[in-house]
């Protein structure tokens, strides 16, 4: 489900004013917050653009800052455990300021409508603001833009796109024995 831009709860909030002068002094960004059950998940992320991700290393040492500003404010009720982790290559779009960060990547969106004829969409990011995104799909006359208010998507994510298969190496026993062959 799609969180609209400002309707984060209060203890997220606080938590997230905690947390991000941790992740600024790292190089580091908030990509989101989120509380379920007993689960407490910071994710960070480095800045759009970044030569590379979020190390191992970096998490942990976030995880043990993050913790000891937690311990110290209680901004969440009860128990909880808390995660530190990266959004990964195929992240979760669940904010408007998510979606903007994606546009030009593609993206596969679950509408939360059960009965709608085409539920999943999955196509081009090439606008989004702060009710809807626009995806542009392949149609049967050519591309297509598609305008998706946020209300109605259960679940968007970006799509990893691999690159080309790597060739075979042409070395070696098999490389021979084909040379030889066409001897």
């Amino acid at each position: 489900m799609v969180v609209e831009a400002g309707l984060e709860s209060p203890v997220l909030a606080r938590v997230r004013a905690l947390v991000e002068p941790i992740a600024a002094d790292l190089g580091l960004g908030v990509y989101d917050v989120e509380h379920r059950g007993g689960m407490l998940r910071v994710t960070l992320d480095t800045p759009p653009g970044a030569a590379s991700g979020v190390s191992l290393d970096t998490l942990a040492l976030v995880s043990r800052l993050v913790s000891r500003e937690l311990d110290e404010h209680d901004p969440v009720p009860g128990r909880y455990t808390l995660e530190v982790t990266s959004p990964g290559v195929e992240r979760a779009l669940r904010t408007p300021e998510h979606f903007r960060r994606e546009v030009g990547k593609v993206i596969a969106i679950r509408l939360a409508d059960v009965g709608h004829d085409e539920r999943r969409i999955t196509g081009t990011l090439t606008a989004a603001d702060d009710t809807s995104a626009t995806v542009t799909v392949d149609g049967p006359d050519g591309p297509v833009a598609r305008v998706v208010p946020y209300h109605q998507i259960d679940r968007a994510r970006t799509v990893f796109e691999w690159g080309p298969t790597p060739k075979a190496p042409t070395t070696g026993a098999k490389a021979r024995q084909t040379k030889e062959g066409l001897s």
